[in-house]
């Protein structure tokens, strides 16, 4: 990076602290806020600063956000004390919002941006928390190229797989649709031969491990293999998430007048997962775990009663930092 830049944060979610601790470890100046105080101070001991709210970063070159939905993306930006709340010609100069949020919230939170003198890019990422952390996260871009040129160098610290620009407006949003769409009809699919297989008599990690070894093996397969072999539920994304972004898949498809009959099934089969749910003991709770669930409801449908094959599964992402 020819010049340093003035960095704030706001996020310190799964995704949103190691992305900021990788900005700090990169040798950057970055100023912090998180609704939860108590979450963001240990990026304190890395040289990030603890600010009090939203608006004590309105002096940033580049301000990032990885919220949880539009409205808190709306709330951090234009509340009561947002980055935004001190008026025009008192805003961060770029904001780039990380968050996964809707065409139409990130359209009109780009409006009101541009309107207060600040440029807005749209920059979603492809990973979990433990993507970031082992280095391996990626981005998609899209608004003004001229904030995209000045915010890439800083991306690559927490993206350094690739930060791809796709053009202005909300494009990188719909991006993130696909990709996510993609994401459903893969898990479902992973989960369905591996089912098959393990009817048959093949143990799954050894599907899998075949799998990972083909053609046809991924980052995604690699790092979902352990899950599948040992029933590991912890939560990256919920089934619910996932329901909404196929949603949101099927609506652009139908605005644009195309059919997407693969997804329309995956949406279904993952509807399916829902009424599953309800023989658990808590289904709320048993919903909120991750969406690589759904491999009990396909076993379920196939007469199979799942257990852990308790085998230690490398998941690609045990290596870096």
């Amino acid at each position: 990076m020819s010049a340093k830049h003035n960095i704030g944060w706001i996020g310190m979610g799964r995704m949103g602290y190691p992305m900021a601790e990788r900005l700090l470890k990169a040798g950057n100046t970055v100023s912090v806020w998180n609704r939860t105080r108590s979450k963001a101070e240990p990026l304190a001991k890395l040289g990030g600063r603890i600010v009090d709210t939203p608006a004590d970063l309105a002096g940033c070159d580049i301000l990032f956000t990885m919220v949880s939905t539009g409205k808190d993306l709306e709330e951090v930006c234009f509340g009561k004390n947002g980055a935004t709340s001190r008026g025009k010609g008192k805003v961060p100069k770029v904001i780039v919002d990380c968050s996964s949020i809707s065409v139409e919230e990130s359209a009109a939170c780009r409006a009101k941006l541009t309107a207060l003198g600040a440029q807005f890019l749209a920059a979603p990422v492809s990973g979990n928390g433990s993507v970031v952390k082992a280095g391996k996260l990626s981005a998609v871009a899209s608004g003004p190229k001229s904030a995209f040129d000045t915010a890439k160098p800083y991306m690559l610290s927490f993206a350094p797989r690739g930060v791809s620009y796709v053009g202005e407006g909300e494009l990188s949003r719909i991006c993130k649709i696909a990709h996510n769409v993609m994401l459903g009809v893969a898990i479902q699919n992973l989960a369905e031969i591996t089912i098959l297989a393990q009817k048959a008599g093949v143990p799954r990690h050894a599907f899998l491990e075949f799998i990972n070894n083909g053609v046809m093996g991924s980052m995604f397969s690699r790092y979902k293999s352990s899950a599948l072999v040992n029933l590991d539920w912890t939560t990256t994304f919920t089934p619910e998430l996932l329901r909404k972004d196929l949603d949101l898949g099927l609506e652009a498809a139908r605005r644009l007048n195309m059919p997407m009959p693969v997804t329309a099934a995956t949406r279904e089969a993952l509807q399916a997962h829902f009424g599953a749910a309800q023989l658990q003991p808590d289904p709320q709770a048993y919903l909120q775990k991750d969406f690589a669930a759904t491999l009990e409801t396909v076993a379920l449908t196939a007469g199979i009663k799942l257990t852990s094959e308790n085998v230690v599964v490398p998941t690609g992402l045990e290596t870096q930092n």
